[in-house]
């Protein structure tokens, strides 16, 4: 808090890792060009702003482990070394997923699946492997990453469909064998409501019964301009922290686009065709869209530093709109605005927005 107002009055801009550093990690999930650097712009945003780092996609099992027995490291390499030499938070994203894994894990020469044996060690060896490899670089991994339907039950993903339920319980204690240190997460979009959250609450108990010590949960934080109120954020926070375990909000953007569906999710198979009510802008954010932008990153925060106790990390998917996946998800080729920097690398309104909940905080502790 005291470096924040010691930037302000020498005159040096105020960073987003400084302004809640006595609160929770601040950070942003990474493409090449940003841990290579050969974006300048978006690296030196990165450097400057944020103490945490995730990876957008070079940890996944298809950039990585893209055949059997064929592992590329050249990118994930890169990855850590960036957040090592920048003294980052590093954080691995992911272990075990139904998406972005090939389709010849689950699949035996014949393209038959395989059996529940085969998949367990195939998810083993993988596991060993990549989690071994970071082992005390790599401080936290989501280890498994959305087995959640929106009503709550798990998803019919080909994990649980050839190895059963246990095949959660079997990732977290391989990944914990594999290193004993790093801090274990399940991630997930879409808990806030309360379905959903009331089977990652059940998951939860039952992965700890199991004797799995889980460090956070990921509410991913894939929000819209009106979605999630902010008391269903803050009862979120609240049911989690119950459990035992921090909250950490791990790919959080704010779609300024207008809904296909009407759907609060992240479910990465959905694309739909292009209409032009549906891309309205594609030179610039209107005025007040950007001010509506930025009261809503203002009542996020608000929610997220009251419960600063719970919270571990916040982490944006992505450094500036340009990059962002909301661009292209769930239509393809659209414009939008969902970061605190636009596509120039300059901090918007919604920047400053964050920025002075920090100031609001520190006011409200300064009261006697």
């Amino acid at each position: 808090m005291c470096s924040l107002i010691a930037s302000a009055a020498h005159g040096a801009q105020p960073t987003l890792k400084d302004a809640f550093k006595n609160d929770f990690l601040v950070g942003a999930a990474l493409n090449p060009s940003q841990f290579c650097e050969s974006n300048a712009v978006e690296a030196a945003i990165v450097k400057t702003q944020f103490n945490c780092i995730s990876p957008e996609n070079v940890l996944k099992w298809e950039k990585i482990h893209p055949q059997p027995g064929q592992y590329d490291f050249t990118l994930a390499d890169r990855y850590v070394n960036f957040g090592q030499k920048n003294h980052m938070f590093i954080v691995g994203h992911n272990l075990v997923w139904h998406s972005q894994t090939p389709d010849w894990v689950f699949q035996d020469n014949k393209r038959n699946p395989v059996d529940r044996d085969t998949l367990l060690a195939r998810m083993r060896e993988h596991i060993f492997t990549v989690a071994g490899r970071y082992q005390g670089k790599i401080g936290g991994w989501d280890v498994v990453n959305e087995a959640l339907n929106e009503d709550g039950t798990l998803r019919q993903s080909p994990w649980l469909k050839i190895i059963g339920e246990d095949y959660l319980l079997k990732a977290y204690q391989f990944a914990h064998e594999a290193d004993p240190a790093t801090e274990l997460y399940y991630n997930d979009f879409s808990l806030e409501n309360p379905a959903k959250r009331n089977g990652a609450v059940a998951l939860i108990k039952k992965l700890q019964s199991q004797g799995v010590h889980l460090a956070a949960v990921g509410l991913q934080g894939h929000y819209n301009l009106d979605w999630p109120a902010d008391q269903e954020l803050g009862e979120t926070i609240e049911t989690f922290s119950k459990l035992g375990v921090k909250v950490s909000i791990t790919e959080l953007d704010v779609n300024v686009l207008p809904s296909v569906t009407g759907y609060q999710g992240a479910e990465v198979s959905m694309n739909f065709s292009s209409r032009p009510e549906l891309n309205p802008y594609t030179n610039g954010l209107p005025d007040p869209v950007q001010q509506k932008l930025a009261r809503r990153y203002a009542d996020l925060f608000s929610v997220l530093v009251k419960h600063r106790r719970e919270i571990e990390r916040v982490t944006f998917w992505g450094v500036t709109d340009g990059n962002s996946w909301l661009n292209d998800w769930p239509v393809k080729g659209r414009t939008n605005y969902p970061l605190l920097f636009d596509r120039n690398g300059k901090p918007k309104p919604a920047f400053k927005a964050v920025m002075r909940t920090a100031h609001e905080k520190i006011e409200d502790l300064a009261q006697p």
